[in-house]
């Protein structure tokens, strides 16, 4: 149209504590990441801006490397989106990174993969300053009997099993590319990639293996229940503040991934 200013595409890596949010998505009556973030995007533009987001994390999730991309007419460095944005939003939600693109780019539609990390504690009581940032786990775990039940995970399979009953999406299969749990400065961490997730998998997964590493499932358990599709033959889901969105891929450029500040 004549007279209209070239449009760029702006792609943000953010980090933020779930905690302070009922989740990514905008909502009319509770506070949310989106919303934070447009409305100080939106400032430094100087327009109206609307972000598609990498993935939608629940309430209570974490990230420390969410993806969100804009298109934009405004034209700032990326420094100055990262300062600009940064600036506005509460302390609990900040951009680690900016880019300013010149090729087409889309968070969610051009992502390969998305990586999540679960975080448990197992120490002998529940951790006080870490309470929104790790699930306690009464009983002691063992991360070896863990890690080898979470392999059977790996690869493309139906996960019914481990999808909430709210799930909108069309197909339950899903391609797990990897898979580990290893202990970290006292921690129990679940580290998965996927080429996407389905609503709460993460979560489910993470609480059919607390059951694992706490000996009240044997390893083998987890192949059943992805075999048997059905969502109340696995656990409950386990809590929300022990997951966090560590990594994002895309085709032409890598991403650097910031681990959970309690296992950094």
């Amino acid at each position: 149209m004549a007279g209209s200013k070239p449009q760029f595409t702006v792609a943000l890596g953010v980090e933020y504590d779930g905690s302070a949010f009922h989740g990514f998505q905008r909502q009319r009556h509770a506070a949310s990441v989106q919303d934070a973030l447009e409305t100080a995007a939106s400032e430094v533009a100087d327009e109206p801006v609307h972000m598609a987001v990498a993935g939608r994390t629940d309430a209570g999730v974490h990230a420390t490397q969410q993806v969100v991309s804009f298109a934009t007419a405004a034209t700032r460095s990326p420094d100055g989106w990262r300062r600009g944005i940064s600036s506005l939003t509460p302390e609990t939600v900040g951009v680690v990174w900016a880019k300013a693109l010149d090729q087409p780019f889309h968070a969610r539609f051009d992502a390969l993969w998305r990586r999540y990390i679960y975080v448990f504690s197992d120490a002998p009581t529940p951790p006080i300053i870490h309470r929104r940032l790790a699930t306690w786990s009464p009983a002691p775990l063992n991360e070896e009997a863990m890690n080898q039940a979470a392999q059977d995970l790996v690869g493309e399979h139906d996960f019914s099993a481990f999808r909430a009953a709210a799930c909108q999406s069309k197909s339950p299969w899903r391609r797990v590319d990897a898979i580990r749990v290893e202990r970290c400065n006292g921690y129990v961490a679940i580290d998965i990639t996927a080429n996407a997730f389905l609503l709460h998998m993460v979560r489910n997964v993470a609480s059919a293996l607390r059951e694992v590493g706490s000996g009240n499932l044997v390893g083998a358990t987890l192949r059943k229940l992805l075999e048997t599709r059905d969502r109340t033959q696995a656990p409950p889901t386990a809590p929300a503040q022990g997951l966090y969105l560590v990594g994002v891929g895309y085709p032409d450029w890598q991403l650097s991934v910031r681990p959970p500040p309690l296992l950094a």
